[in-house]
Order: structure tokens, then C-alpha cells, then sequence
């Protein structure tokens, strides 16, 4: 696997913004229950940040097909930073909504990276050059909570303006040390068809891409369902604090790193990449199915141990065939399908997690999760007899 120096720009560039989002990921539940949120509440506010996502990102990385990765980057990234500054403002609860609203709106920073990424890589490279980017996300995993629940102490608004201050390193790193990766065809006119549910229905009507698709919607669909409320789910369940949630994270991160980042192309080489996608699966089935039993703090790091390993290899392996299955002038916008599906995800997830915790008990999330992911285990069965 050759590595330029771009991969480094980019890779940096997805550390940074990890960084910035995961300091805030640890308290946002607590600070939505300062000014009296429920749990369905905080899970508006996670939907309302996706569902602008939902149409910002095929936007987006349609633009960067045509007029280049770095101005949409910057763009992204600009709206990142304004959505930290109010919610470091934040003296109310619809404060807190604006501030994901704005960053939903040109937020779409993972999926043009994704897009540059699969303009300086090798088809069969892919995959690892994605778990290397899921490494560089992990980073972040691995120091943002952990300095996001500790600065909560001193008020959320600090981890806050912190993450704000972490979203304007990468907008400087974007525009000095970023090469173009786009030729802007002459000529090219806007038009109000850049958005358009043809890149949907055209992917999930390509037998090559529509089974991986699929099989993203039910991984993506069962991560978000448990992250998004792992926090409401820990301080129920387990008794959590802000700093519990960050240190929990934190570890997530660890094993982040190391599977993605070290483990990933070894196990691939050594494994295959179909072989790994049925251990991503089942490693998240179990974890699922123990959060629904688990009762004291230190049983959350049986899940925190197999929940990393299982996204850590289904997520790039997934994106990975993809992008592979995809033309090379279609690679924004197939990313920006994938993560407009994941924005549905989120979308729908944080309401369900909500709903499932406000009206049952803080386990029954694990038992939705387990069975969305039994879904995506299905698929692929499916899909490998043909059927």
C-alpha cells in the first residue's frame, strides 16, 4: 500500500475534524438536559443536525466532482466552525439545535475526503486506504472525549470553543497544504438538478453496488442507533457521568487505532475482506446483545472492545467495495449517496434511541441495534447464494 503525501494531508485533516465533533459528543446529551430535554428531544437534536446532512452531502460531493475537493472542503468546513461558535454560545435550548442545524448545513467534510481519497488511491486499495481514514477518525475518538468530558467540568462551553478552535486549524490546513485533485470542465453551469434522487435510484439499481449498499444501510443504521444514545443509555443503565462517557469513548478510540490503523490491511491480506465483513457483523451482534444485560461500569468495555472491531472492519470493507463497483467520474457522488444514507441513519436512529429509552428501559437500544444488525448478516448470506 503506497502512501503520498496527500493521504497524510487528508488523513490529518479527518483527525481534526474527529477531534472537534468527539469533544462535544461526551456532554451534549447533559447540556440539551440543562434546559430540560428529554431523551426524544436529544434525539432531535442529533436528527436535526442529520437531516440537513441528508441533502448537504450528494450536494456537496457532486460539487467537488465538478469544481473541486478543496473549495467544497473549506466550505464544509466553514460551516463546521460556525455551528461550534453557537454552541459555545448557547444560553437555550433552540441555541442548541441552530448549532447542529448549521453545521448539518455544509457540513459534508467526511464525504468529500472520501472522495479525494478515492482520487489518489489504487481501486485495490481502497479498502485499506478507508480503514487508514477510519484510523485517523479513531485518533480523534481517541483524544477528543476524553479532553471533552474533562473541560465539561468547567462548563460546556469550553470544550466548545475548543472544538470551534480545532475546525479553523483545518480550514488553513485545506488551503495550504491540499493539492486539487478535480479538473473543473469549461464551462460547466450550476443548475438546480444538482440534487436529484436519479444517483439513488441509478446505485441501487446496479446489481454490483445495490448489495453493498444495502448492507451499509443496516450497519450504519445499527451504529447510529447506539451511539447516538450511548450516553442517555450509560447514565441510565450504568450511572455514567460526562467524564465517564469521555474515558468510555476515549477507549474506543484506542481500538480504533489499532484495528483500523494497524490490524486492518494485515487481516485483510491474510483473512479477506468478505471473511472480515461476517466477523464485523457478528462482533457487533454480540455486543448489542450484551449492553441489554451488562450492570456495572466496567462491563461497558466488553462492548467498548468488540463494538470498535466490528465497525472497524465493516465500515471501510463496505465503502471500499463501493467505491470499487463505481466509475472514477462517479466517486463523489456514490460517497455522497453512502452518506446520504448514513445521514438517514441518523436521522432516523438518535428518534428511535430516543423514543426506545424515554418509553422503555436504556437496554431495549441494544435490542434494536442487535436486530438491525442480524439484518445486515442476512444480506450478506443472501448475497454470497446469489440470491
Amino acid at each position: 500500500m503506497n502512501l503520498r503525501r496527500e493521504h497524510v494531508v487528508i488523513f490529518t485533516i479527518l483527525v481534526t475534524e474527529v477531534l472537534g465533533f468527539s469533544l462535544i459528543l461526551p456532554f451534549l446529551p447533559f447540556y440539551a438536559q440543562q434546559f430540560g430535554a428529554t431523551p426524544l428531544v436529544i434525539g432531535l437534536i442529533a436528527t436535526s443536525f442529520s437531516f440537513f446532512q441528508f441533502f448537504s452531502a450528494p450536494v456537496m460531493g457532486r460539487l467537488s466532482d465538478h469544481y473541486g475537493r478543496k473549495p467544497m472542503l473549506v466550505l464544509s468546513q466553514l460551516s463546521t466552525f460556525v455551528g461550534f461558535l453557537i454552541l459555545g454560545f448557547a444560553n437555550s435550548l433552540w441555541m442548541i439545535f441552530l448549532s447542529r442545524i448549521v453545521d448539518g448545513l455544509f457540513g459534508a467534510n467526511y464525504t468529500i475526503a472520501q472522495a479525494y481519497l478515492s482520487d489518489i488511491s489504487d481501486k485495490k486499495e481502497r479498502s485499506k486506504i478507508f480503514g487508514l481514514s477510519g484510523a485517523a477518525f479513531g485518533f480523534g475518538f481517541l483524544v477528543g472525549p476524553g479532553i471533552g468530558g474533562y473541560l465539561s467540568q468547567y462548563g460546556f462551553s469550553v470544550p466548545s470553543f475548543m472544538a470551534a478552535g480545532v475546525s479553523l486549524v483545518t480550514i488553513f490546513i485545506v488551503l495550504f497544504f491540499l493539492p486539487e485533485t478535480v479538473k473543473r470542465p469549461k464551462g460547466l453551469k450550476f443548475n438546480g438538478k444538482i440534487f436529484h434522487f436519479g444517483d439513488f435510484r441509478k446505485f441501487f439499481n446496479n446489481p454490483e453496488i445495490s448489495p453493498k449498499l444495502w448492507q451499509w444501510v443496516a450497519f450504519i443504521m445499527a451504529h447510529v442507533i447506539w451511539v447516538s444514545t450511548f450516553s442517555l443509555y450509560a447514565q441510565g443503565q450504568l450511572g455514567f457521568g460526562p467524564a465517564d462517557v469521555g474515558l468510555f469513548l476515549t477507549y474506543i478510540g484506542f481500538i480504533s487505532i489499532i484495528i483500523r490503523g494497524g490490524l486492518l490491511p494485515k487481516m485483510i491480506d491474510r483473512i479477506g475482506e468478505r471473511r472480515l465483513q461476517y466477523i464485523g457483523f457478528v462482533s457487533i451482534l454480540l455486543a448489542m446483545i450484551a449492553s441489554v444485560f451488562i450492570t456495572e461500569k466496567w462491563h461497558a468495555f466488553i462492548i467498548a472492545t468488540l463494538f470498535p472491531l466490528g465497525g472497524g472492519v465493516v465500515r471501510p470493507i463496505v465503502l471500499g467495495e463501493v467505491s470499487r463497483n463505481a466509475g472514477e467520474n462517479e466517486q463523489g457522488s456514490v460517497m455522497g449517496v453512502a452518506n446520504s444514507l448514513g445521514s438517514i441513519a441518523q436521522i432516523i436512529g438518535p428518534l428511535v434511541g430516543g423514543f426506545m429509552i424515554n418509553y422503555f428501559f436504556p437496554g431495549s437500544v441494544g435490542l434494536v441495534a442487535a436486530s438491525i444488525v442480524s439484518i445486515g448478516l442476512f444480506l450478506m448470506i443472501r448475497e454470497d447464494k446469489g440470491e
